[in-house]
């Protein structure tokens, strides 16, 4: 090969290269949430957007980082094995940061905290731990902090009934197949002004157990040390405004800004 040919041939490589790299660059960070509804965290519309509480955020932290975003739905049970499988880049999903999970994936730092809650007809009295909740047939959300609570602590005196959405769970606390329900104590809150929660109550909210971790953070892939870095100061900036303050105020009627 000539010295011109070799050198045409090295200078198109080098734009293919960079072309790839700009292209690369260009891609959006992809931001997974469960497909199943969790108003008011997430809930998608009738034209197919996604509105709440978890969505108002991942707007503003892509415009703080001044990122391209993309929102991604995922079930559940499969959120961490697409981000293990670069399906997605960030859950950003009600996904409380676990010793467990932390085995599997990396966090943010926590963008929200709330307690964890106890639902059952109304006049049902849950004071004492855990003789209240003995022989009694209470529903939880599979794969979330309740179902590891109970699991662990639970499932010898109680009979638990695990749900694959918080939705299942919710119809059958309103049919009266279950004695009780836990589950994210703001959730339950919207949950009780709905109309078919007119006969169910907020009874009790549980005493903190480590299980329950340490707020909720954004998960992301071990490696996407950058991501990560972008993301904790995109989320320190946004705990620190009225925006969030606002949005907090406006879904809940509470702050649910973290401690950790």
């Amino acid at each position: 090969m000539g010295n011109r040919r070799l050198a045409n041939w090295l200078t198109g490589a080098a734009c293919l290269m960079l072309a790839g790299m700009s292209a690369a660059q260009a891609q959006p960070i992809r931001f997974a949430v469960a497909a199943e509804p969790y108003p008011p965290y997430t809930e998608k519309q009738a034209n197919g957007e996604w509105k709440g509480f978890e969505v108002d955020l991942i707007h503003k932290l892509c415009s703080e980082m001044k990122a391209d975003c993309e929102i991604k739905e995922v079930s559940w049970d499969g959120i961490i094995p697409s981000l293990l499988a670069k399906k997605i880049d960030v859950i950003f999903s009600s996904m409380s940061v676990t010793e467990e999970r932390e085995k599997q994936i990396a966090f943010s730092k926590a963008y929200y905290d709330t307690p964890v809650a106890i639902v059952g007809p109304k006049g049902t009295t849950v004071a004492k731990y855990p003789d209240d909740l003995k022989g009694k047939t209470i529903g939880v959300q599979n794969s979330t902090v309740s179902a590891s609570f109970l699991k662990a602590h639970y499932e010898k005196i109680a009979d638990i009934k695990y749900y694959d959405t918080q939705d299942s769970a919710n119809a059958d606390m309103v049919a009266g197949r279950l004695d009780l329900m836990m589950a994210d104590g703001t959730a339950m809150t919207a949950f009780m002004k709905s109309p078919d929660a007119e006969n169910l109550a907020y009874l009790a909210t549980v005493p903190y157990d480590p299980l329950f971790g340490k707020g909720v953070g954004a998960g992301i892939r071990k490696d996407d040390t950058e991501l990560k870095a972008k993301l904790d100061k995109a989320i320190q900036a946004l705990l620190a405004s009225k925006d969030y303050d606002d949005l907090s105020q406006s879904y809940f009627g509470a702050s649910v800004k973290p401690a950790f």
